[in-house]
């Protein structure tokens, strides 16, 4: 009875306090969630690889009067071709037709009508120490224009993973000098956004003219990659 008696004034005196209280003056502050403190930095990383692959174009134009014997001619010349780079030891899906054409056109001062057909292929050689002997080949056939070789990176997927890394590490590093400089200390990564993978372009160049043999050079191609890296500050 005791315990009920002192339960009951406990709460009487809470509801007075209540009613007496003037909450309209009371400070309750202002509850609100501060953003973490971050650094973003972009971290880079790129490889030197050697070329891979050569690539080549041989082309065939014919120009005449009669529409077929264009055609003819085109295709026989383009025929032997492909028999010989096949020859040479191109895989077929190595070898790819890339356009074919046939075109009226009218001499503006005879006003004869002259058809031009064409067929081009793109050759792709794998075995790059070879490319000397096959834009000699190519050379000597009856194309109208070669162009080639154009040296080019296969694959990079292996090379992209481990730049990937790199990357990251080299962003890692430099967040990490940041945060020295400023006192706090480097926290768990945020968000990384990739960048892309990046290799400059060999020029097409025209082959030149036959000789005993074509000195190439392959040289090799650089792989870049970039992350942009958020860290959270301590």
């Amino acid at each position: 009875m005791k315990k009920f008696l002192n339960l009951v004034a406990i709460i009487a005196i809470l509801t007075a306090a209540c009613l007496l209280i003037p909450w309209e003056h009371v400070n309750w502050g202002k509850i609100a969630i501060l953003p973490a403190s971050t650094i973003t930095v972009t971290g880079e990383a790129k490889e030197d690889i050697q070329n891979q692959i050569a690539r080549f174009s041989a082309g065939v134009t014919v120009t005449n009067q009669d529409k077929q014997t264009a055609i003819n001619e085109v295709n026989t010349k383009m025929t032997k071709i492909i028999k010989a780079v096949k020859d040479f030891g191109i895989n077929d899906k190595d070898i790819q037709t890339q356009t074919v054409s046939v075109n009226r056109e009218e001499e503006p001062i005879s006003a004869k009508t002259q058809w031009r057909a064409s067929n081009n292929i793109d050759i792709v050689l794998r075995n790059i120490d070879q490319a000397s002997a096959l834009t000699d080949l190519l050379q000597s056939l009856q194309a109208t224009n070669v162009y080639g070789p154009n040296f080019s990176v296969d694959d990079t997927s292996e090379t992209e993973t481990a730049l990937l890394q790199a990357a990251i590490d080299d962003a890692r590093e430099k967040a990490g000098i940041m945060a020295k400089a400023s006192n706090r200390k480097l926290g768990k990564v945020l968000t990384v956004n990739e960048g892309g993978v990046s290799m400059p372009c060999p020029i097409f160049r025209m082959a030149a003219e036959p000789a005993n043999f074509t000195p190439v050079e392959p040289g090799s191609a650089q792989v870049y990659k970039s992350v942009t890296v958020t860290f959270e500050l301590k």
